[in-house]
C-alpha cells in the first residue's frame, strides 16, 4: 500500500526529473540550425479557347500541357511549395470585360498533396479569353511572404488578349517591387510576336523564353525549372570580355554574365596550377530575331596563341540558347622539380556564328553565360597524354594489330578447310 508521504516524495522526484531533463533538452534546440525557407512556385498555366488545337504530338495543346503537369507534381523535391493558377479557364461568352478577368489560383501554394493537385488540373478545358497580365498579378500576390526563392513558370499557346494591361509591363511592375520574383515563360506556339511577348515578360525579371514543341520538351523545360526553384541561388558575376588575350580579365572559378555582338570575339583568363583541370563552359541566348542556322566555340589557347582545347555546339533551326564547354588537365610537375609551381595563363576564346536581318539592332550584344571551374585534375591524365589517346594513335595501333590477327585466323581457318575437303 502506498502511503501518501511516498505518494508526494515519488511526484516531487518525478517533477524534477521533467524539469531536469527539459532544461538539457532547451539550449539543445536552441543550438539547432533554422530551417531553411521553402522556395515558391507557382505554375500558371493557359486554359484559353485555342488550347483544344491539336498540333502537339498528335495531342491538343491542353492534353500535353495537363500530362506535363502531372509529370512535374510527380517529380517535384519535397522542399518547393507548389502553386497553380489558371487564366481563361472558366468564362466562355464574348464580354471581353469578363473575360479578361478570368484567372484564379487552382491549387494553393504551399505543401504539395499530389493527388489533389492532379485531380483539380483533371478538370480543366479550353474555355475563354488570355488575360496574362492579370494572371501575373494574380500570381505575384499568391507569391507574397517569407524568404525563399520565388518563381512564376507561364506555359501559354498565344500572347495576351486583354490590352492596354501589357503583360510586359506588368512584369516590369513586378520586378520594381524588388522581391526578387523571376518569371519564365513557355510558348506552345512559334510565333514571332508571341515569342516578343513572351521574351519581353521573362527578361524584365531575370527569368528565361523557352519555346516548345513536344510533349517530352514541356515536360523535361518545367521540371527543370522547379528543380532549379530548389538549389541555392547563385548570383552571376558581370564582367567584360576583351578583344584580345592580352587584355583580357582574369577569372577565378565562378559564373559570370557579358554581352557579345553578333561577328564579335570575347577573350577572358584563367590561371592553372599543375594537377587542376579547368572546366570551362558558355551559353549564349537568342534575346531576339536570328536566322536559322548558328553556332558557339569555346576555345583554350595559350598566352602565345597554340590552341590546347575546343568544345562547340552547331544547329540549324530555330533556337534560344546554345552552350558549349571543355575541359583541360594540367598535368602534374614531374619528379625532381623544384621550386614553387608555377601557373600556366589559359586563355578562353569565345565566339559564336548567329547572323541576323539587317534590321535587327547589334547592341546591346547576345546575352552570355561563362561558367568557370578548377577542380583537381585526373590521376591519370599523364598517362593518358602519353599514350597518344587524345590524337588517335594508340587506338588506331590496337585497330591494325586486331585488323592483322583476324586476316591471319581468317587465312589459316580457310587453307584447313581446303586441306580436309581434297583429303575427302
Amino acid at each position: 500500500m502506498i502511503t501518501r508521504k511516498r505518494l508526494t516524495t515519488g511526484v516531487g522526484i518525478a517533477l524534477a526529473t521533467l524539469a531536469a531533463g527539459l532544461g538539457t533538452a532547451i539550449p539543445a534546440a536552441a543550438d539547432e540550425a533554422p530551417a531553411a525557407p521553402s522556395p515558391k512556385v507557382e505554375l500558371v498555366l493557359d486554359v484559353s479557347g485555342s488550347m483544344r488545337t491539336r498540333d502537339i504530338d498528335g495531342q491538343s495543346r491542353m492534353a500535353a500541357a495537363k500530362q506535363a503537369f502531372n509529370d512535374v507534381l510527380d517529380a517535384a523535391p519535397e522542399e518547393v511549395h507548389l502553386g497553380i493558377r489558371t487564366l481563361g479557364a472558366d468564362y466562355p461568352g464574348e464580354d471581353r470585360k469578363v473575360g479578361c478577368k478570368d484567372t484564379k489560383q487552382l491549387y494553393p501554394v504551399g505543401p504539395l498533396d499530389r493527388t489533389e493537385a492532379k485531380a483539380a488540373v483533371a478538370t480543366l478545358a479550353p474555355t475563354g479569353f488570355t488575360p496574362i497580365g492579370p494572371a501575373l498579378l494574380g500570381a505575384a500576390d499568391d507569391l507574397e511572404g517569407g524568404d525563399g526563392s520565388r518563381r512564376i513558370v507561364l506555359i501559354t499557346d498565344g500572347e495576351d488578349t486583354c490590352g492596354p494591361l501589357d503583360p510586359c509591363e506588368v512584369a516590369r511592375e513586378i520586378a520594381a517591387r524588388g522581391t526578387h520574383l523571376v518569371v519564365d515563360t513557355l510558348g506552345l506556339v512559334p510565333n514571332a510576336k508571341i515569342r516578343q511577348q513572351l521574351t519581353c515578360i521573362a527578361e524584365a525579371t531575370g527569368g528565361t523564353y523557352t519555346a516548345v514543341q513536344h510533349k517530352d520538351e514541356l515536360s523535361g523545360r518545367v521540371k527543370q525549372l522547379v528543380d532549379r526553384a530548389a538549389e541555392p541561388v547563385v548570383t552571376p558575376v558581370a564582367t567584360e570580355g576583351a578583344g584580345s588575350c592580352s587584355a583580357a580579365p582574369e577569372l577565378g572559378p565562378g559564373l559570370y554574365t557579358d554581352r557579345e555582338k553578333i561577328g564579335e570575339h570575347r577573350w577572358y583568363r584563367v590561371d592553372v596550377l599543375p594537377g587542376q583541370e579547368l572546366r570551362a563552359s558558355a551559353s549564349v541566348a537568342a534575346d531576339r530575331a536570328v536566322d536559322d542556322d548558328y553556332g558557339v566555340l569555346l576555345r583554350a589557347v595559350t598566352v602565345h596563341g597554340r590552341e590546347i582545347v575546343r568544345g562547340s555546339e552547331a544547329g540549324t533551326g530555330r533556337t534560344d540558347v546554345i552552350s558549349s564547354g571543355l575541359r583541360y588537365p594540367k598535368p602534374e610537375l614531374e619528379d625532381g622539380d623544384d621550386g614553387k609551381p608555377a601557373a600556366e595563363t589559359v586563355c578562353l576564346q569565345l565566339a559564336h556564328s548567329f547572323s541576323a536581318p539587317a534590321s535587327v539592332k547589334r547592341s546591346p550584344g547576345l546575352p552570355v553565360e561563362l561558367t568557370v571551374d578548377l577542380v583537381d585534375g585526373p590521376d591519370n591524365a599523364s598517362d593518358v597524354a602519353a599514350l597518344g589517346l587524345g590524337r588517335g594513335w594508340w587506338l588506331l595501333g590496337v585497330l591494325v594489330l586486331t585488323g592483322l590477327v583476324a586476316g591471319l585466323l581468317t587465312g589459316w581457318i580457310s587453307r584447313w578447310h581446303v586441306a580436309v575437303w581434297r583429303t575427302n
